[in-house]
């Protein structure tokens, strides 16, 4: 417990009132349980937590109701909240949501991609075909900013609202078990994305994607110890 909390690290915090140190405890927690510096199933006591990172409770408390709303904490009345723990369930539960949404906005995307939008997204993946280290948390932000290039694209603030903390959660068992990424023997898919956009085809582009992420949620499933979650 105390190494996890260690990581976290101490700085200075901002003194600009009580919702600027909420969002700096809501930040610091957030990275730590996405990238698994906060393993599932630790404890948040919040008193240890508001020394740790040099403040008062009540950003924790907030902090920590904020990530309970996304689905990363489980906060549970005179229990305590303890990062959510990882499952084949909830990894279900998880892609249903990002597959009902994601294909939307990329339909929406497909319909409208300028010129500059794809510029953008061909810049992205650049970058992440250049990546040298498939495991990295930099490879990962790369492989994230490659798919918001075409969720941004969408145009729709509520799809963006929608889509991000689907994307965190599952960021979880990606950075947890890395091997299944593989992105450079699976470039093809993101090309095929790209490409579907770049031609105006919004079924084609959504399929593309559905496919991409069916077959990322399957590798999961495996890895796992479960049983592929789509039929592909």
């Amino acid at each position: 417990m105390e190494s996890q909390f260690a990581a976290l690290g101490t700085g200075s915090a901002p003194s600009r009132g009580h919702r600027t140190l909420a969002e700096k405890a809501y930040e610091t927690l957030h990275a730590a349980i996405i990238t698994g510096v906060l393993r599932p199933g630790t404890r948040l006591p919040i008193e240890e937590l508001a020394e740790r990172l040099d403040m008062s409770p009540m950003p924790i408390r907030e902090a920590v109701r904020r990530l309970d709303a996304a689905g990363l904490v489980d906060n549970v009345p005179h229990r305590g909240a303890r990062v959510t723990e990882l499952s084949v369930i909830d990894l279900a539960e998880v892609y249903e949501v990002r597959l009902a949404l994601e294909p939307l906005a990329i339909r929406r995307t497909a319909a409208r991609f300028t010129e500059a939008r794809a510029a953008q997204a061909r810049r992205c993946l650049e970058e992440l075909e250049g990546m040298s280290d498939e495991t990295s948390e930099a490879t990962s932000e790369a492989h994230a900013r490659f798919h918001f290039a075409f969720y941004e694209a969408a145009e729709s603030a509520w799809l963006l609202r929608l889509i991000q903390p689907a994307w965190q959660v599952s960021e979880r068992y990606a950075l947890e078990w890395p091997q299944v990424r593989r992105l450079t023997a699976r470039a093809r898919e993101h090309r095929e994305i790209l490409a579907a956009c770049e031609a105006h085809d919004p079924e084609r582009a959504a399929q593309a994607l559905y496919d991409h992420l069916t077959t990322t949620a399957n590798s999961v499933a495996r890895a796992m110890g479960g049983d592929p979650l789509y039929r592909l």
